[in-house]
């Protein structure tokens, strides 16, 4: 049981966070995903399209920003939009390198003051020469009307340089490293740019076409990075004008509304030469434009990135670099003490899952870092300790697991499960809900006569996903291999109690199994006991996720014995506090299950005549 906890780490492996150097270089701050960064710099030396694949919160777009900064800031540009005298709805485009296109709208504001202030001096001596002329004359009511008319004539008169004086849409000037630009979500006018609709279109009172025209992410992003997250979820005429806009590195600017008067404009080609870094899960790609797709494989890289890291001396001083870059970045936390960053990489090899890792989804580690942070700002201390960490793991709980801990609750005072005793054709199914929360399901069969003459069926209450679904279906092959015994005789009803936001998966084949076992050789079920495994059809016990979490879950509800696949065995990291109050027990076969989970006086005679069964099947 000792082996299945978190274990004490070498002092040697970690440091207080004030005394860890963090790189310069985002790249250098990338934890974990070696192979990817290895891509992105290739990538960013040749400026090849990248397609990043991974879970959330393994650090997608801190690379994309990281590449930003590799990408020479020299070529960087400015882009100006310009009247077209010749046709006002077609705008010119003109570049520059960084820091002119500054200087050029500057001067043009400085010809228009100019002849701002001419016209100025000229309004004043017209007015005073028409005021003199009413004093000499007597007209004084005249020459107020006088004046009246020449002011708003002369106002009307706009100088020739304001109309001609271009826009500059994207400005370049002091920026130190090739721009990043986060276009996730964004829709086509953000994106691709757009065109304002002027309401004042006629008699002289609109502004200029050039004016109205707003620069896109694709624009903003020239020479730079453009990152887009979740990529499959943008719309396929919106992802066919971003393939567009990376094969000719220029795309034009219109109006994204039809019924605009922004949709007559239509400038120039605008540069647009970014590097597109895509993102998202494997489910992204069914959304994802066939040939924007093949546009990134076949002129830049895919990469899957890494959820979890190998449990070594250096993969932990990562982690500890990790957390000093999180209270850097955070800027309102104190540092950590050597013990705080220890009780860290626990956790980090506890949310791994699996046998000698440390997870990398480093969002949600660095969300338990703050936690911990905002705990000691709270108390006033100067450091952070390994009991804020503690008190930060009981605050910052998921919402699954808030939910989870609710349904213990709830469960234990209306007695849905049983935790003492035993019956017959009840058991204790286990549960994961989110990634990290683990649940009792309680699992209920009872087998009757068949109303068929032909054969029986199988029915499961329940909101069942599509592979719990197929796991039912299994069972009856499952169980006829395993015991001998034909369910065609029985119609099986299953109940899968209280369970309102259904199940998926297949992790609840064994307890499934074991119930309709024991509903059919009226042998008893040990309450005592929750249990968790997908079976084979040979019935192998196979392994199963949130193994830790599960039996977490089922000390949390007073249970006393836990059945696993030994395959999952390695893959258990508990919290100390449950060391003693739960037996975990590995299993490889249906039959074993059926060993620790029965009880009665039949249980013996049954047990031995399915491995006598077993014995002449293997002869």
């Amino acid at each position: 049981m000792k082996s299945h906890v978190i274990s004490e780490i070498n002092p040697d492996e970690y440091a207080d966070t004030e005394d860890i150097d963090i790189p310069p270089m985002l790249i250098d701050q990338i934890i974990g995903q070696e192979e990817a960064v290895e891509t992105i710099k290739k990538a960013a030396k040749q400026r090849r399209n990248v397609l990043l694949i991974g879970e959330p919160g393994i650090g997608k777009s801190m690379i994309a920003k990281a590449m930003a900064e590799l990408l020479p800031p020299e070529d960087l540009q400015d882009i100006l939009i310009y009247p077209n005298v010749e046709n006002p709805n077609n705008p010119v485009v003109g570049v520059m390198p960084a820091g002119q296109g500054k200087k050029v709208v500057q001067n043009a504001k400085d010809e228009f003051k100019k002849q701002e202030s001419k016209k100025n001096t000229l309004t004043i001596a017209i007015i005073a020469l028409i005021m003199a002329i009413g004093f000499i004359t007597n007209q004084f009511l005249t020459a107020i009307i006088a004046v009246g008319i020449v002011f708003f004539a002369l106002y009307q008169i706009k100088p020739k340089s304001q109309h001609l004086a271009p826009k500059l849409l994207v400005n370049s000037d002091a920026k130190k490293v090739a721009p990043f630009i986060d276009a996730t979500g964004a829709h086509a006018g953000a994106l691709l740019g757009d065109v304002r609709h002027d309401p004042y279109q006629s008699g002289g009172l609109g502004t200029p076409a050039h004016e109205r025209v707003e620069s896109g992410m694709i624009h903003r992003a020239n020479k730079g990075v453009l990152y887009i997250d979740e990529i499959g979820t943008m719309d396929m005429k919106t992802q066919q004008e971003l393939l567009t806009a990376l094969q000719e590195h220029k795309l034009q600017i219109t109006g994204q509304s039809d019924t605009s008067s922004g949709a007559m404009v239509r400038t120039d080609a605008v540069p647009c030469d970014f590097v597109l870094v895509a993102s998202g899960n494997l489910e992204v790609l069914d959304g994802m434009h066939i040939a924007l797709r093949s546009r990134i494989r076949g002129y830049g890289y895919e990469v899957f990135m890494k959820d979890t890291m190998e449990d070594t001396s250096e993969n932990r001083k990562k982690i500890s670099q990790f957390v000093a870059q999180e209270v850097k970045n955070d800027g309102r936390i104190p540092h950590f003490t050597k013990e705080a960053v220890g009780e860290i990489i626990k956790e980090a090899q506890r949310r791994a899952g699996k046998k000698d890792t440390l997870t990398l989804k480093l969002r949600d580690l660095g969300g338990l870092v703050r936690a911990a942070g905002d705990i000691a700002v709270e108390q006033g201390a100067n450091a952070v300790t390994p009991e804020h960490v503690f008190e930060a793991k009981k605050q910052a709980r998921t919402l699954e697991q808030q939910i989870a801990d609710r349904y213990i609750k709830q469960r234990k005072d209306y007695s849905v499960y049983s935790n003492e005793g035993s019956k017959i054709g009840c058991i204790n199914g286990l549960a994961v809900i989110g990634d990290s929360s683990g649940i009792v399901l309680p699992i209920a069969a009872e087998a009757a006569p068949s109303q068929s003459k032909e054969e029986g069926k199988i029915i499961a209450a329940g909101k069942l996903g599509d592979i719990a679904k197929e796991a039912v279906q299994n069972v009856g092959a499952i169980i006829k291999k395993s015991i001998g015994t034909d369910i065609s005789n029985y119609d099986i009803h299953i109940q899968f109690v209280q369970s309102y936001d259904g199940v998926e998966g297949d992790s609840a084949s064994v307890s499934m199994a074991t119930a309709i076992i024991s509903a059919i050789e009226d042998i008893p079920i040990d309450q005592t006991l929750a249990l968790t495994g997908s079976l084979s059809v040979r019935g192998t016990v196979l392994p199963i996720g949130g193994a830790t979490y599960k039996i977490e879950a089922a000390a949390q509800s007073g249970i006393k014995k836990v059945l696993i696949p030994a395959s999952n065995l390695d893959d258990v990291l508990i919290d100390k506090k449950y060391v003693d109050e739960i037996e975990i027990i590995p299993v490889h076969t249906l039959t074993e299950v059926l060993e620790h989970a029965l009880v009665g006086p039949k249980k013996d005679a049954f047990i031995n005549s399915l491995k006598e069964k077993q014995q002449k099947t293997n002869q």
